[in-house]
């Protein structure tokens, strides 16, 4: 069970503090299950999440399991995910669970209920969260978050082209993410917590590095105390230089992440752990 009195960042930088940034996301989709040589099926995807919590045990700070490759399974799946949720929390390392939910009212209740309860067999240490009907919107999610100990990480800019038309659009002199950014930064200057990281977190795509800077926004990240999750590393493109020129002066509170280019090393525990070495030796430098 979660300590509720210690935030979500204080953890968070703890595990970083020991095991690095790097996190590794769970991404059982069906080619890389027939790469391992496992039937896209309940054994398969079992079988895989399995070898890889074995594999990321007392390696990373942070797994992040895409909920959609679980869900195409259907509720067999979404036990599946269940399991590997408890698995996680069982070798300590910590889970930020893939949703992007976002949505207003008791719709919104419900996810956060469904993801950050105590006693939901769903729950993770955090979810990312879509601010595109307001961030605002998000409130039960923050709230819940609050009072569970857990922590959130809000879209802000993504790697995806189609992003930009919202992302970068500009209202008052100021870009949907630039809004995003000041409404993260405030719930963390509000926490008050000392440490590296407050307990809401972003999500900035690795290979954004261009649009931060057209955008003006490396100083407000790296004073937003926010945990960065930056996934992209490896399969899509980006490596530990991009991140450095990118993030700039925020670069400290990245949280790079990888999926496809580590877990393309299984089925063999050995060769994901590896894999995991490497690109943690990587991002040290």
């Amino acid at each position: 069970m979660i300590d509720a009195s210690q935030a979500y960042g204080a953890r968070l930088g703890a595990a970083v503090d020991a095991h690095g940034p790097l996190c590794v996301g769970i991404d059982p989709h069906a080619g890389l299950l027939k790469a391992w040589g496992l039937t896209d099926d309940l054994d398969g995807l079992r079988r895989f999440c399995d070898t890889v919590v074995e594999s990321l045990a007392g390696q990373v700070a942070l797994a992040k399991p895409q909920s959609a490759f679980f869900e195409r399974h259907g509720a067999g799946g979404v036990a599946v995910l269940e399991h590997t949720l408890a698995m996680l929390r069982e070798v300590g390392v910590l889970s930020l669970l893939d949703v992007k939910r976002g949505d207003v009212g008791s719709t919104m209740d419900a996810y956060a209920e469904a993801y950050l309860a105590e006693d939901s067999p769903l729950r993770a240490d955090a979810i990312t969260l879509s601010p595109y009907l307001g961030v605002g919107s998000l409130q039960p999610a923050f709230d819940l978050a609050d009072q569970t100990g857990r922590g959130v990480f809000v879209l802000a800019l993504t790697s995806n082209p189609e992003g930009a038309s919202v992302q970068r659009a500009s209202l008052d002199g100021i870009s949907v993410a630039g809004s995003v950014i000041e409404a993260v930064t405030a719930r963390n200057v509000r926490e008050r917590s000392a440490g590296r990281f407050g307990s809401t977190g972003m999500v900035v795509g690795a290979t954004t590095g261009k649009h931060i800077a057209d955008l003006g926004l490396g100083e407000a990240l790296a004073a937003s105390r926010a945990p960065l999750l930056a996934p992209g590393l490896g399969a899509q493109g980006a490596d530990v230089d991009d991140l450095d020129r990118g993030f700039g002066s925020a670069y400290p509170l990245v949280l790079p992440s990888s999926s496809r280019g580590i877990l393309e090393a299984g089925p063999s525990p050995a060769g994901l752990r590896a894999a995991i070495r490497r690109q943690a030796d990587d991002l040290q430098g």
